[in-house]
């Protein structure tokens, strides 16, 4: 079900909700977040897409703010706030409400947020594209328990990553480090499997990626050894070799799902790594809104940075 409303406001909205709860007899007690979604209309399609099929793993009111450009005196000068309501199968098993705001009203957005917020349920807060510098102190950041941007989405995603080691608080996360989850845990697995020291380290993958960064900066943190970075044709993030006293340990995923991971004195086996989807990634960060320390030390780093 679709409720549109125009010039509207909070209050309006939340009426509208009511009401198409009772037109479809679903209650909103079942939803256990709020997530917000900053974007704009180019990537809004997508960024609501994957919220409703997170919304599967976790039931949420999603409240998606896109902030419309003016292109007139009149337009900058004149506020107005826009709204569609999605219950039922429109909106995954939650709720959307698309905000639209133009104006003034732009500049105050969490004041339109704030109250369609869920009542005692933590709030979420991701920005697919065209983060702020300091995702804690925005104005709708400041809402929220969890706050999510991906490093992927900036042009020069390095010196994006130095910035959010400036601005980190506890309760920031990026995308670019939950796309390291299954290397972060196939790493941690050999390494179990070896019992070895580890001794060097080299990570793979194609220039200018953040994952491949904050998993060399995690390596060095949590190894104490220096970490290259060597530059491949990719996609992505395509191997990481551990330097060890009886031979290399190395996981290499040069293309495709599949990954291979070769242990001193093991033969070769096949692991799935497959690039996943970012409704997964989402979901993911959902499942825990607690402050994430792991990312926080990939993110501050530690060793010598060495480029091959």
């Amino acid at each position: 079900m679709k409720i549109d409303l125009t010039d509207t406001t909070a209050s309006k909205i939340n009426k509208a909700l009511v009401q198409g709860r009772r037109a479809i007899g679903t209650p909103a007690v079942g939803m256990v977040l709020t997530m917000v979604i900053v974007t704009d209309e180019e990537n809004a399609y997508d960024s609501i897409k994957a919220a409703e099929e997170a919304s599967h793993e976790h039931p949420s009111r999603t409240l998606v703010v896109i902030k419309r450009h003016a292109r007139t005196l009149r337009e900058r000068t004149h506020s107005r706030l826009d709204a569609e309501v999605r219950v039922g199968s429109e909106a995954g098993t939650g709720e959307t409400v698309i905000l639209r705001t133009f104006g003034e009203v732009s500049d105050h957005a969490d004041s339109v947020v704030l109250p369609l917020l869920l009542p005692d349920a933590p709030v979420v807060v991701w920005w697919p594209v065209d983060a702020p510098d300091n995702p804690a102190k925005d104005p709708l950041g400041a809402l929220a328990q969890r706050r999510i941007t991906d490093l992927y989405a900036v042009e020069h995603p390095l010196e994006a990553l130095e910035t959010r080691v400036r601005s980190y608080a506890p309760g920031d996360t990026d995308l670019a480090w939950t796309r390291l989850t299954p290397w972060r845990s196939m790493l941690a697995a050999a390494l179990d499997q070896a019992r070895v020291k580890v001794t060097s380290a080299v990570v793979e993958s194609e220039a200018e990626n953040p994952s491949a960064e904050l998993l060399a900066r995690w390596l060095e943190a949590r190894l104490r050894v220096p970490v290259q970075r060597a530059v491949t044709a990719g996609p992505v993030v395509t191997a990481v070799r551990l330097g060890t006293a009886n031979g290399e340990i190395v996981i290499d995923r040069p293309e495709g799902p599949l990954a291979t991971l070769s242990l001193p004195g093991q033969p070769p086996r096949t692991l799935a790594l497959k690039v996943r989807a970012t409704s997964e990634l989402i979901a993911e960060e959902l499942r825990r809104l607690d402050a994430d320390e792991m990312y926080a030390v990939a993110l501050r780093g530690e060793g010598t940075k060495e480029n091959v």
